[in-house]
C-alpha cells in the first residue's frame, strides 16, 4: 500500500493513507469535479501501474450516509450470510430490477441508488461464489466491501 499513497501524492493530494490491502486510500483535494478528479488519478495509476485501475470516489460524508440508512435494517445475519456494499461507477441500468435475488438464490439485491447497490449473499458451501451481480447488462466498474468492513473504513477515515 506504500506504493499506492506515493502514486496519490505525486497527483499533489493532500494527507494520504490507505486502509487494509483493498485499495481504500484517503486523501484531500480541493478539487470540485468528481469526474475530472477520478479520471486523473485513474490515468496516474495505469501509467504508472502499466494497467487499468478503475477509481470510484466516496466522500466520508457520503460513506456516512449510507450507513446511517441502515440499507440492511431487518436482515437476519446467520453464519451463510454476508452483507455486501457494492460501490457503482453508474447507476445501474433501469432493466435491472430492484429488489432482486439472483435464480440460483445465492444473492439478493435489496435495494440500490445512483451509487451503491445493497446485496445479502448467501454463501455456498461456506463461499462467496457470485462472480457478476449485474450480468452484462451494467458497463459500470464496480467494488464490493463487506458492511463490516465499510463501517471500520468509515471510522477510519474520519481518523484524519
Amino acid at each position: 500500500m506504500e506504493r499506492l499513497r506515493a502514486l496519490f501524492a505525486e497527483l499533489g493530494l493532500g494527507n494520504v493513507r490507505s486502509y487494509i490491502q483493498s485499495g481504500n486510500v484517503f486523501f484531500s483535494t480541493d478539487e470540485p469535479d468528481r469526474a475530472a478528479l477520478t479520471a486523473r488519478i485513474e490515468e496516474h495509476l495505469e501509467r504508472s501501474l502499466g494497467y487499468p485501475v478503475p477509481v470510484l470516489l466516496r466522500t466520508v460524508d457520503e460513506v456516512a450516509e449510507l450507513l446511517a440508512a441502515e440499507p440492511f435494517r431487518g436482515v437476519e445475519v446467520t453464519p451463510d450470510v454476508r452483507l455486501v456494499i457494492a460501490f457503482l461507477s453508474e447507476p445501474l441500468p433501469t432493466e435491472l430490477a430492484v429488489p432482486h435475488r439472483s435464480a440460483k438464490g445465492d444473492f439478493e439485491v435489496l435495494g440500490a441508488d445512483p451509487g451503491a447497490a445493497y446485496i445479502v449473499v448467501h454463501l455456498q458451501d461456506g463461499k462467496w461464489v457470485t462472480k457478476e451481480m449485474f450480468g452484462r447488462q451494467y458497463r459500470g466498474a464496480v467494488t464490493s466491501r463487506f458492511l463490516h468492513t465499510t463501517e471500520k473504513i468509515l471510522a477510519a477515515a474520519r481518523k484524519a
